[in-house]
């Protein structure tokens, strides 16, 4: 967004993290909210660059501030091809360009966004999943998922995302399970025996967008790192019931491991009795 926004070459961004000497307001990320509130922070600030930048431009190009145009990434005096981008400009400045005491002496700029309300992002997963019922072993086999996140910045990062929260909720909803023994010392404290999902436990996902746009902020997007989890939670966990179902199960609890379905089948048919 720097770089196409403000013309700036995208190898000259430099990102600054970590350092709490230079935090002039934080409390880190979370709740998706990076790109809506850092994102609008972003592009608040490169107005406020812009319009610094029209003021020193006006110097640099000898014109009238109002004569001045921010285009494709150049400040350009109106009705003329004379222009100058931002990269030039500061150079300019740096090398002592004399600028009169009412206009700002440098291109930098420090920006606090207020708080940007919540955007929530929309969707729909869909899960299949195949139980073999002599074993009680699951197999997700196939997986689907439209996702409503407003305007994608960058569609890599987000199917990324999306991958990554449901091979969570797999492993949540299948595998992973902590156990204690009768003085609470944690039995599965390594993975060794905390089972994490692998590659073979998951299906190639299918991911689609259908991005609505948020009115909450200027970039229009929604949030989407919970996503992939709070969809792959449910849809797989209700397909399982529905697979279940056929023996009059109902309810299975989280994770559903191969002994746990096998038990619930096993007492599923008890239940019911022997067939006539």
């Amino acid at each position: 967004m720097l770089s196409e926004r403000l013309g700036v070459p995208f190898d000259r961004v430099r990102l600054l993290q970590g350092d709490s000497d230079e935090l002039i307001a934080g409390g880190g990320t979370g709740g998706s909210r990076s790109m809506y509130a850092s994102g609008t922070a972003i592009v608040e600030a490169i107005d406020k660059v812009i319009e610094r930048g029209r003021k020193l431009a006006s110097v640099a190009l000898e014109a009238a501030v109002a004569d001045i145009e921010f285009k494709q990434g150049r400040f350009v005096v109106a009705g003329t091809d004379r222009s100058i981008d931002a990269i030039e400009l500061a150079d300019k400045i740096r090398s002592g360009l004399a600028l009169p005491a009412d206009v700002p002496q440098s291109l930098d700029v420090t920006h606090v966004t207020e708080t940007i309300p919540s955007a929530f992002p929309n969707g729909c997963h869909v899960a299949e999943v195949e139980i073999d019922p002599d074993t009680g072993r699951i197999d997700v086999v196939k997986y689907a998922a439209v996702n409503d996140f407003g305007t994608v910045i960058n569609p890599m990062l987000v199917e990324g995302q999306i991958h990554g929260g449901v091979v969570q909720a797999i492993g949540q909803a299948l595998v992973e399970r902590t156990s204690y023994d009768g003085d609470g010392q944690l039995l599965t404290g390594s993975y060794m025996d905390y089972a994490l999902p692998r590659a073979p436990d998951v299906p190639s996902f299918t991911v689609a967008s259908h991005p609505v746009p948020a009115k909450t902020n200027p970039l229009g997007v929604k949030g989407c790192g919970e996503a992939g989890c709070a969809g792959g939670l449910t849809s797989v966990m209700n397909a399982v019931v529905d697979a279940l179902s056929t023996y009059g199960i109902r309810d299975i609890a989280m994770p559903a491991t191969p002994d746990r379905v096998w038990q619930a089948i096993a007492q599923a048919r008890n239940a019911a009795g022997p067939k006539v």
